[in-house]
């Protein structure tokens, strides 16, 4: 899909695919789609979460630490060579391994030359039936980077990425803090989905619900989102859970929380659109939500609960 805007735009593409349970499999699916999205003149690139595996996290079991790779790493090493060929910005995933013990859900961003502009460790970890993540994440650093605040954008040579991950789109707090540090795009590389057993009016109100909070941080914040997500059905590895249907429906939206493109529930999609970068500065002149904080009264949001 294609949406052309006025000049000033910036050409994106989410990569929505299904995954293998062999490494090098996924990663060639990854890198076709992404070649096709640089074919169609993309400038960024992004992947879903954890793109190179199954969804491991559906169980507990410490052999699934043998998955994950140090940053510079084969993985790593084989998307940074990509975004250099192909002269593109690529937001990739990784199962990092950073020392003995401590392993995160890490985005990596490469810049145009196939340097490593940044990455983003997972801050917010769930820990639900079918997404036993905390078994296998340690939460991203609240300060890194020489000090500087998790979350913190990347900066590249398309700008600054606000670049999130899955569950950190349910938390207001996590975006602000990205557009407040100068961020111009909002990237949720996702991977999420139905149980095998909900009904049709829970999987609607599931995915409705994953969609308009992510609209709302696009509107809250005056930023475009872009939120890749993984499709297809992953049995549960211990045969005794049913197993997640990922639900797809990838979307790109500009700083109204407006579609600008969107995948289906089965297909594996590239969305390809044009971002008109001067529209969040045009937008934020007329909702200066930024402006009219009152930070001056907001000290309560530090407590776990006001009680």
């Amino acid at each position: 899909m294609t949406l052309n805007t006025a000049a000033h735009s910036l050409r994106v593409s989410a990569i929505q695919q299904s995954c293998s349970s062999d490494k090098q499999q996924s990663l060639a699916t990854s890198e076709r789609l992404v070649r096709q999205a640089a074919s169609d003149g993309a400038q960024l690139v992004v992947l879903q979460e954890l793109h190179a595996t199954l969804y491991f996290c559906q169980t507990e079991d410490t052999t699934n630490f043998e998955l994950a790779e140090p940053i510079p790493g084969p993985t790593s090493e084989r998307l940074s060579g990509l975004a250099r060929e192909l002269g593109i910005v690529l937001v990739g995933s990784i199962f990092e391994r950073r020392m003995n013990g401590v392993y995160h859900n890490t985005a990596v961003v490469f810049d145009s030359d196939g340097s490593l502009a940044g990455l983003y460790r997972k801050m917010h970890i769930p820990d639900d039936p079918g997404f036993y993540e905390k078994f296998y994440f340690t939460p991203g650093d609240a300060r890194c980077n020489n000090g500087a605040s998790g979350f913190t954008p990347v900066q590249t040579s398309l700008g600054k990425l606000g670049v999130l991950v899955c569950w950190d789109q349910w938390y207001p707090e996590a975006a602000r803090l990205m557009a407040l540090a100068g961020a111009e795009l909002l990237i949720y590389p996702t991977a999420i989905g139905w149980d095998m057993t909900d009904d049709d009016d829970e999987r609607s109100r599931q995915l409705d619900a994953w969609v308009t909070v992510q609209r709302g941080h696009a509107v809250a914040n005056n930023l475009p989102v872009i939120a890749p997500n993984r499709v297809g059905n992953e049995p549960d590895p211990s045969g005794q859970g049913d197993g997640i249907r990922f639900w797809g429906n990838s979307f790109i939206c500009g700083p109204q929380g407006e579609f600008l493109a969107r995948a289906n529930e089965r297909d594996e999609t590239v969305l390809t659109i044009d971002l008109d970068t001067h529209r969040s500065e045009s937008v934020r002149r007329i909702w200066p939500y930024l402006r009219d904080r009152r930070i001056d009264a907001y000290d309560d949001l530090l407590k776990r609960v006001r009680d």
